[in-house]
């Protein structure tokens, strides 16, 4: 069991650069997690909202992080995994899905116990994963070029769409039948029909690249793209695929999510900092916050239902492995 010490910040002096005069900031830091002997960055998180649990996948450390966030700390670490990636939980089926990019497995969990249940294999370089609620499809980033298809309930692989490259973060739509893709190394987003199981569009991104994160806030037809090769935020419209606007960030952009709540969006960037950029309209966005956080620290989860952001830092030098917990203003 980890050590419960919790770093509690009643009084937060943020350190911020841009912010628009007399706003109120965005996000207030509540709380620091530690995470003790958590060594090299992470990847990607998921969370149980009912549990008040986070799950993190500790990439260079080879585990799964398992975090009570009420309590403040670990509960349990998974250890032997072969760099984890992609995490998913669904509540409905009390299941919570791993992949991992070493061996190419997805791990299928009870999230009760953590007990592993079943291992699905093949799926080399297995990364983001996102889930359809409709279908009860799970589709998983993988190898060269594929999204595979995975059927919830039997932990069962039963397709695979195919990419011209490996694909980095996507988003499906709710509400429609398409999945946005970014494939940086094939310099555009791919747009799949998930019906016809096939790209049906690509969307160039020829000058600016490594389009890593993506969000998609589906009611307004916008799809927001963060890119490092320059530092820019992208926006398209998804009923055109023409780009609409593009705004410099922060450097080393790995993750980045959209607030339809608050107009704006959190991005999460290596370069040490968090963004926090305001939709004016739809097509007009202005970074308003530029929160110093630390070197390395791009990996994060934002839950609209708790109005949380969780930002993970990676051990560097003095600075000790740890999840920081924002209040979403």
């Amino acid at each position: 069991m980890a050590s419960r010490r919790l770093i509690f910040l009643p009084i937060i002096a943020l350190l911020v650069a841009g912010l628009c005069a007399g706003q109120t900031p965005a996000l207030k830091l509540l709380k620091i997690i530690p995470l003790p002997g958590v060594a090299g960055r992470f990847d990607h998180f998921a969370l149980d909202i009912k549990g008040n649990r986070l799950f993190v996948a500790a990439l260079g450390n080879n585990t799964l992080e398992a975090i009570d966030l009420m309590a403040g700390d670990r509960i349990q670490s998974i250890p032997g995994l072969g760099k984890p990636t992609g995490v998913l939980f669904l509540p409905d089926l009390n299941r919570l899905f791993l992949a991992c990019g070493d061996d190419g497995n997805v791990r299928v969990f009870d999230a009760a116990t953590l007990r592993l249940l079943k291992t699905i294999s093949g799926l080399e370089d297995a990364d983001n994963m996102r889930f359809d609620a409709k279908a009860g499809l799970i589709y998983v980033g993988y190898a060269a070029g594929a999204l595979a298809v995975i059927e919830a309930a039997k932990a069962e692989h039963i397709g695979d769409i195919k990419l011209a490259g490996h694909p980095e973060s996507f988003q499906l739509e709710k509400n429609g039948g398409r999945i946005f893709v970014n494939v940086p190394d094939a310099q555009h987003i791919a747009v799949v029909d998930r019906g016809r199981g096939a790209v049906k569009a690509t969307w160039p991104m020829a000058d600016i690249q490594a389009n890593f994160p993506m969000a998609l806030h589906e009611a307004g037809h916008r799809l927001f793209v963060g890119c490092r090769d320059p530092a820019r935020l992208v926006v398209f419209d998804t009923e055109t695929g023409k780009r609409v606007a593009d705004i410099g960030i922060s450097g080393d952009i790995d993750d980045l999510f959209y607030d339809a709540a608050g107009r704006c969006l959190y991005a999460s960037c290596g370069e040490g900092f968090l963004d926090v950029i305001a939709q004016k309209d739809v097509d007009r966005y202005e970074r308003v916050e530029r929160i110093v956080t630390a070197p390395g620290a791009r990996t994060a989860y934002f839950s609209p239902e708790l109005k949380e952001f969780y930002l993970a830092v990676p051990e560097r030098k003095s600075q000790k492995a740890e999840i920081r917990v924002f209040e979403i203003k």
